[in-house]
């Protein structure tokens, strides 16, 4: 049997419970080659990939599943064979060595041996405990019976262990250790738990983060910045400002967070270490938030959304744009990078066919954004993660639910794109938004999540349900006053609709630059509009356009 790299329990729990990647495992094994005298879990640590309370936990549920382990083998009068010394293989003609009662040493090491098993593939063995997270053993072992392999590590079955050492006589099944339970916590939530602490905030933190939102946007930002031991940050104008050159300490950030958490989210975000929510303050506003564990203590971004559904005008748009709302079937895409409006846009052509129109619209949102009471329209807005399971449930139980607009916070992953595509062709209005720079590698995005054999099919659907891409940046203003929405329009046409149905995306870029009587234009025609319109500098545009030779203003 060719040898195996075993790989420390630690490391795989670590793993398993998403406290590190694959990645950080190679780089924290290849620290301890260069210094085997360390511990992996003090490696861990020093790296800055896991804090000391999550090591110790780590070690806790290890020491756990072996002392369970153990219980059973007891339990079941089964015993962890023992692992030979390396040595090397006999003659074939040689005979076997018996010991003092003739006794060969294949009997001895298993009175009944297990019917044969074809040979496997060598693979790492991950169901080497290692009590003390010591690194990494590499050894080759003749196998001197085949021993049924263990299944993967989890939290609830644990696997066969296999000691490094001379397994401990077993014990009498009435002097088994009662089987510890793995970490788990009976709160409905999933997977095993990071047990953090959070501390109660005080009525005086509720005020307190509430002063410190207001002062934030009533300065213009739309982003806060809540750090451990950072002086605090805001965003204004898509430039990060420091407020104050104070840093803030980690217990001060622990308290201002927890204060805006239900009792319900505090223990989510002590389970996960994460959690995405919307808050809302009575006079100022919704805020996006996203709170996490970080090395030094807890942290907190709130992006300010204003209480009520903004309108084109308001957001410096095209009146154009109110056209591509008209459409009964079919799908608008929003794109363009992180913070660049796609919220904002979409949430202004809701309204419009909000208050246009008598239908039904339903919103899939995490979290739910911007706030839209029923006008004109019936809207029903959902949480993915709180009101449903995911996205791609709640889209696919909106076929049911007979709405007309079925509004998309984001096409995250493959299904939730072909769900959308199936709602947008079988007479759903849908609008989405996706992280992608530009109207072309949307197009190829969209083609390329799906696999090579389907994206024939793909182009053929998307060809015919997309109406139109929207693609967005915002510019800094000339005057400093604010940012400026510049666009790239694609219009689905008959000659663009051929173009993606015969794989000649590559040519769509200069069907765009070419097909302003229908309505397109690129990126950089936006910027020379602004510029030539003084609304922006010529440096800005340069800055922000992809081909910076078609800047002429």
């Amino acid at each position: 049997m060719s040898g195996k790299q075993q790989l420390p329990l630690i490391g795989r729990l670590a793993i398993q419970c998403k406290m590190i990647t694959m990645e950080q495992l190679r780089e924290a094994t290849r620290e301890q080659g260069r210094n085997p005298e360390r511990r992996l879990g003090d490696i861990l640590i020093k790296l800055g990939f896991l804090g000391d309370a999550q090591v110790q936990k780590l070690k806790k549920l290890q020491r756990d599943l072996v002392v369970k382990h153990r219980a059973r083998q007891a339990a079941s009068g089964r015993t962890v064979p023992e692992r030979p010394l390396p040595k090397t293989r006999a003659p074939r003609d040689a005979p076997k060595r018996p010991d003092e009662e003739g006794v060969s040493v294949k009997s001895r090491t298993v009175a009944e041996p297990p019917p044969e098993r074809p040979p496997a593939a060598a693979k790492p063995d991950i169901t080497q405990p290692i009590l003390d997270d010591a690194p990494p053993v590499v050894e080759t072992v003749e196998a001197v019976e085949p021993v049924e392999e263990a299944p993967p590590v989890v939290a609830e079955e644990p696997p066969v262990v296999r000691e490094a050492q001379p397994a401990e006589p077993p014990a009498a099944p009435e002097a088994a250790p009662a089987a510890p339970q793995p970490v788990e916590v009976d709160d409905g939530l999933e997977g095993i738990s990071l047990d953090l602490k959070l501390s109660e905030p005080s009525a005086a933190d509720v005020e307190q983060l509430h002063g410190l939102l207001r002062d934030a946007v009533m300065s213009g930002a739309s982003d806060i910045h809540l750090h451990a031991l950072v002086p605090r940050k805001s965003r204004i104008n898509g430039q990060l400002q420091e407020v104050n050159s104070t840093p803030m300490p980690a217990d001060e950030v622990e308290r201002l967070v927890s204060a805006s958490l239900t009792p319900d989210q505090r223990r989510e975000l002590c389970h996960y270490g994460e959690l995405d929510l919307c808050y809302d303050v009575d006079g100022v506003g919704r805020f996006r938030t996203n709170i996490y564990r970080q090395q030094r203590g807890f942290d907190a971004v709130y992006r300010s959304i204003p209480t009520d559904a903004p309108t084109l005008e308001g957001l410096n748009l095209p009146n154009e744009l109110a056209k591509h709302t008209n459409y009964h079937q079919g799908m608008v895409l929003i794109t363009g990078p992180a913070g660049c409006g796609k919220s904002s846009t979409m949430a202004a052509l809701v309204n419009m066919i909000n208050e246009e129109r008598d239908e039904h619209i339903l919103t899939i949102e995490d979290p739910i954004e911007y706030v839209h009471p029923s006008k004109r329209c019936l809207v029903n807005q959902r949480h993915a993660g709180r009101h449903t399971a995911s996205f791609a449930r709640a889209l696919r139980g909106a076929l049911r639910e007979d709405p007309d607009v079925i509004v998309i916070g984001e096409l995250r992953d493959l299904e939730t794109i072909s769900l959308a595509m199936t709602a947008a062709e079988t007479g759903h209005f849908v609008l989405a938004t996706l992280h992608t720079s530009n109207a072309v590698r949307t197009i190829s995005r969209m083609i390329g999540a799906f696999p090579s054999n389907q994206q024939g099919q793909v182009r053929t659907m998307l060809s015919e349900s997309l109406r139109c891409v929207i693609s967005q940046r915002l510019v800094v203003a000339k005057d400093g006053s604010g940012r400026i929405p510049a666009l790239e329009m694609l219009v689905i046409n008959k000659a663009i609709g051929n173009l993606i149905r015969d794989e000649k995306t590559i040519q769509v870029r200069s069907a765009i630059q070419t097909g302003g009587a229908h309505g397109m234009y690129l990126l950089e025609q936006s910027l020379n509009d602004l510029v030539r319109t003084g609304q922006i500098d010529r440096e800005e545009a340069l800055r922000i356009a992809e081909d910076k030779k078609l800047i002429t203003g």
